[in-house]
């Protein structure tokens, strides 16, 4: 983990970057290790290397859930991120039996937005200086994908 979330780059729309292995040890035992349930390690099978992690949020009391992640900037557009999230919108509609699944990105990350049209999602607007990030105020693009149209797709494919 610390080898991408050492780097700016990776991270930019994400969270800091990590200044030492002891700031990423940290963050796996305050955020993983401290509720573990959803949150996962995307793991390059043949390198046998962890190259991202992805979450699901789930708000059962709406039937709703948000995913979120982030990839190491050497597996960009290979795919890793479509299928890790395609695995947790099959999680949220077939076993959990979700109304909706949703994630957000700041606009000025539109690569993060591609990713969720290949999900299926469609952009359902953007949310003005939604938050602050990095000192920043930041305008939040936020896609969505209802349960019905998830199977629909499928059936498509």
């Amino acid at each position: 983990m610390y080898e991408y979330a050492s780097d700016e780059e990776t991270v930019r729309y994400v969270f800091d970057k990590h200044q030492s292995l002891e700031h990423t040890k940290n963050s796996i035992a305050e955020y993983f290790m401290k509720a573990p349930i959803g949150k996962f390690a995307i793991e390059h099978k043949k390198l046998g290397k962890m190259i991202g992690t992805i979450d699901i949020r789930v708000f059962f009391e709406h039937k709703t859930a948000e995913i979120g992640y982030t990839l190491n900037k050497d597996f960009w557009g290979q795919g890793y991120m479509t299928e890790a999230a395609n695995a947790l919108l099959q999680l949220a509609f077939e076993m959990l039996e979700l109304e909706k699944v949703y994630a957000i990105h700041d606009v000025e990350n539109p690569a993060s937005g591609k990713v969720m049209l290949r999900l299926g999602m469609q952009k359902e607007g953007v949310l003005r200086r939604h938050r602050i990030h990095k000192g920043k105020s930041i305008d939040t693009a936020i896609y969505g994908i209802l349960r019905e149209e998830y199977f629909r797709n499928k059936e498509i494919y």
